[in-house]
């Protein structure tokens, strides 16, 4: 019985560990909403990328293994998208409402999927994904306050980021991942961290936001980043991206679980509608083989 057994646990633990990552970050993007009375969106996004670096630099010691200068280039770039997705991102977070957010961002990946498949049935998608941002954007005088437009705007400057960061990522990470990421959460501490500690000052070592901070750290850098680093490498590429679309989804419904953040209908409509574009564009991949060990 074992013997049958051990096949199934080999292919959906990767799958629930892939989820887990995905209730991790979104949660801690929940929780780091607690922290914006006190330091703003901008001191949040500090402390959590100083600490997330602390962390993945005493947990993986990069500098264990010399870089080539074009690696260097990308990780730079790297790091420097990642920074900005997290601070745009936090921003967005101020007024618009996390599932939401997350929906705006999660067109950056799709983006990426859609344009560098160069297949013309791969339009269907984007045009899918466009009528979902519509439906989130568009007036509703059923709602009591519209989108805020500069949230939207720091949701899709987010997303913007988020493509720099898979395609410079890929460059970083194709000799080794987990040296790149680490270096690359620290050049994003190095580079938002002050915008932080000009907005906040040394709020953002108070004893009320450093657990706080160490807690998002956790749940939204190092957790997430090693569980996905096991799924990615034990199922298809193609699972990987499908299960990832389902991200907005999961922001909308920590959103709803931890801040109480109540969505329409037609804004749940909208998200479903980002979200099949993102799967539709995942399925219809022609990179569905196994990633490597």
């Amino acid at each position: 019985m074992s013997f049958v057994r051990a096949p199934v646990v080999q292919r959906l633990l990767p799958v629930a560990l892939l989820l887990v990552a995905m209730s991790s970050i979104q949660s801690g993007a929940s929780i780091a909403q607690q922290l914006f009375p006190l330091v703003g969106a901008s001191g949040a996004t500090s402390i959590r990328l100083l600490l997330a670096a602390i962390l993945m630099l005493v947990i993986f010691r990069p500098w264990r293994q010399p870089l080539t200068r074009s690696a260097w280039k990308a990780i730079t770039v790297y790091g420097v998208a990642m920074g900005m997705m997290n601070f745009l991102l936090y921003q967005a977070l101020v007024t618009v409402p996390l599932g939401i957010a997350v929906a705006l961002e999660f067109t950056g990946p799709l983006a990426v999927a859609v344009f560098t498949s160069r297949r013309r049935r791969d339009l269907a998608w984007i045009a899918l994904a466009i009528v979902g941002l519509a439906i989130l954007l568009w007036p509703d005088k059923s709602l009591e306050q519209d989108i805020d437009l500069r949230g939207a705007l720091c949701a899709l400057g987010a997303g913007v980021c988020w493509a720099l960061y898979i395609l410079f990522g890929s460059r970083a990470g194709s000799g080794n991942g987990t040296q790149s990421a680490a270096l690359g959460i620290t050049i994003a501490a190095i580079v938002m961290a002050p915008i932080g500690l000009i907005e906040a000052g040394p709020a953002i070592f108070s004893s009320a936001v450093l657990p706080v901070g160490l807690v998002i750290a956790v749940l939204s850098t190092a957790l997430p980043y090693t569980l996905e680093m096991f799924s990615l490498a034990r199922m298809p590429t193609h699972m990987f991206g499908t299960l990832m679309s389902l991200e907005p989804a999961i922001g909308a419904l920590s959103g709803l679980i931890f801040l109480g953040q109540q969505l329409t209908v037609l804004q749940w409509l909208a998200i479903g509608t980002i979200i099949t574009a993102s799967m539709g564009t995942t399925l219809t991949s022609r990179s569905a083989a196994p990633v490597q060990d």
